[in-house]
């Protein structure tokens, strides 16, 4: 079966040692994209959040970037090609366990101000990783992830309770 996408929405608090766990639905498309247990993490250029996707995005990079730099010229703008390029491939390869828990780097989390929780969001060929916080300053067209976000989290802290 081909590669789907990502899609949907969970919530995975932090673990200790700056574990994380990558939610189960999120952990099956991982490792249909990477052909095993890979998990590919990066900043946002836009937003204060992060990117997640599998190694198989690594190949639809450089048409991307093809893309972006042939916009820009219709358009009229400069375009850097060897930033951008930076940019795309400058993510992280994690690897993760059966039940899906990675070490996140301090720097990815400083860059995104990740906290106690990760809240996940489906974004096709790629998934974003909010601190709820970050996530609640978003404007309204992320509305329908902030209520999400909000329901997951509660489940969370009614369980801890």
């Amino acid at each position: 079966m081909a590669f789907a996408g990502y899609s949907g929405q969970a919530y995975a608090p932090a673990g200790d040692k700056s574990r994380y766990v990558l939610p189960p639905l999120f952990r099956k498309a991982v490792k249909e994209s990477s052909d095993g247990r890979v998990l590919c993490l990066t900043k946002h250029d836009r937003w204060n959040c992060l990117v997640g996707f599998g190694l198989s995005r690594k190949d639809e990079l450089e048409d991307q970037l093809d893309r972006e730099e042939e916009r820009a010229l219709r358009m009229g703008r400069d375009f850097d090609r060897e930033t951008r390029s930076s940019q795309l491939n400058g993510f992280v390869e994690l690897p993760f366990d059966d039940s899906g828990r990675f070490v996140m780097p301090e720097y990815l989390r400083a860059l995104a101000s990740v906290g106690d929780g990760l809240y996940f969001q489906g974004g096709g060929r790629f998934f974003t990783l909010w601190n709820p916080e970050e996530l609640m300053k978003m404007g309204d067209d992320w509305a329908a992830a902030k209520a999400a976000c909000e329901a997951l989290v509660g489940e969370v802290k009614a369980k801890r309770a």
